[in-house]
């Protein structure tokens, strides 16, 4: 961990506890001028205090997170980017406002999410007046509302992890080989039948339950693993209705819509945890260094659905490395996009040319590795592999996207995707960014857009290899 000044955030701690300076001393058994030097930011946090301050009051230690910090830092800059206010802010300021007032930089996100909302409800009234009138930003879409909700919860719903593995003890269900044991289940307990049939060219269903007739229909195109995956999720809406409901209430929610898109993506996430139970799934993990075809054999699902299952281990006693998942077409459209740790690729910026996981698509099938550098210098190690959906016979039609699974340079070595780079070396990294717009590179040659926050330098008597050159 590297040296973190955290004065404020501990102040406020104080204050929210009531707590004079010899108290929280007293508390968190420091000498009451040691604790002194740390809220005046005269000594670092360190990980013993860090860890007693969560044993003393219960806080996730997250709120002292290098990588919740570069997350703000991240959606802060997105924010006054796409609330066109960016320009003339450098990043260090949003470091330091980061870093010390970090309350007051989640309080600017609310403004604009409620901001994005008012420009969203203008447009609703004037198109209805006919009006044209055109504000940014855009409100967020439902499956956009989705995306952040996940995010808010670094992608770890536990209750929802709980409640899976109860199921797989309570049924009996078997690593590897789910399916008999969930369809055992469905009957046993809830009087569902499970058919398989349909299928073909034109089958466009892979699940559809009938309550009245109580028959959960799953389509025969679909692999053992793709079946039980269905059948888990389908149990998340008969056993844990009311669990989903809750954790979609707590969320503001524009609407039905988002509402029922973020039930589906709690039950889509429930029955990944039946499937790959935390505990044992997390053990497996770290036993083979985090091999994610070898995890495939051993659990009997498909690459992408184990990518997405290590993003989620982030129980607080028992964590796994955090990972960011995402998957994207060749269009650039990412169509996913779930977070336990900070990388942060721009609402407004699109995406980088030079990451890996574009790369994939020319290397279909095969694993890539690439180790990578943020413009801000944070590093990281990414695996990027092409998968294909949907490729039920001849004529049927499939579905390719590459799935990016990367995860901060300091976790490396616990992975046996970091065979043969060079991690001592600090200038082996490709340099990538969050996207052309919002990017800082001034010398990338692949630049798409000029840098919003930049005026173009405009020479008639200069060429340069390198597009869209910025001025400061």
């Amino acid at each position: 961990m590297r040296k973190q000044f955290v004065g404020v955030r501990l102040r406020r701690l104080r204050e929210e506890k009531g707590l004079t300076q010899a108290a929280l001393a007293r508390a968190l058994e420091l000498s009451p001028s040691y604790l002194n030097q740390l809220e005046q930011n005269l000594r670092p946090l360190t990980v013993p205090v860090l860890l007693k301050i969560n044993a003393v009051f219960g806080v996730d230690v997250q709120l002292f997170s290098e990588d919740e910090e570069a997350r703000l830092v991240a959606s802060m800059r997105d924010a006054l980017t796409e609330a066109g206010v960016g320009e003339g802010i450098a990043l260090a300021e949003l470091k330091e406002l980061a870093a010390t007032m970090p309350a007051v930089g989640r309080a600017l996100l609310t403004l604009q999410g409620r901001y994005r909302d008012m420009v969203g409800r203008l447009e609703q009234v004037s198109t209805l007046l006919g009006e044209d009138w055109r504000g940014t930003p855009k409100p967020l879409m439902p499956f956009e509302e989705v995306r952040d909700f996940f995010a808010a919860h670094h992608n770890h719903i536990d209750v929802l992890d709980t409640k899976a593995e109860a199921l797989y003890h309570a049924a009996n269900l078997a690593i590897g080989a789910m399916t008999p044991g969930l369809q055992a289940h469905l009957a046993r307990r809830h009087d569902v039948r499970v058919a398989v049939e349909g299928g073909g060219a034109g089958e466009r269903t892979s699940r559809r339950y009938d309550a009245a007739s109580r028959i959960l229909h799953l389509s025969p195109d679909l692999t053992a693993g793709q079946r039980a995956f269905h059948m888990a999720t389908q149990l998340a809406f008969l056993e844990h209705g009311e669990a989903l409901n809750r954790l979609t209430a707590q969320a503001n929610f524009s609407g039905e819509e988002a509402r029922g898109l973020a039930r589906i993506g709690l039950a889509n996430y429930f029955a990944g945890a039946v499937l790959l139970p935390y505990q044992p799934f997390l053990s497996a993990a770290e036993a083979v260094r985090y091999d994610i075809e070898r995890l495939e054999r051993q659990f009997g699902v498909g690459f992408e659905t184990i990518c997405h299952r290590l993003s989620t281990l982030q129980r607080p006693d028992a964590r796994g490395v955090p990972f960011f998942f995402v998957r994207v077409d060749r269009a650039g459209n990412i169509s996913k996009r779930q977070s336990a740790t900070d990388f942060h690729f721009s609402r407004v910026g699109g995406s980088c040319p030079l990451w890996n996981v574009y790369e994939a698509f020319a290397q279909p099938g095969r694993i890539l590795t690439q180790r990578a550098v943020m413009p801000e210098g944070r590093q990281y190690l990414w695996v990027a592999r092409t998968v294909t959906h949907g490729a039920g016979g001849y004529g049927a039609p499939a579905k390719q996207f590459a799935i990016g699974l990367g995860c901060d340079i300091r976790h490396a070595d616990r992975l046996v995707y970091a065979k043969g780079i060079d991690l001592s070396d600090p200038d082996a990294a490709t340099p990538i960014g969050a996207g052309c717009k919002v990017c800082e590179r001034a010398d990338c040659a692949q630049r798409a857009f000029p840098a919003i926050d930049k005026p173009l330098v405009v020479d008639e008597a200069v060429a340069s290899i390198t597009p869209y050159q910025g001025r400061g």
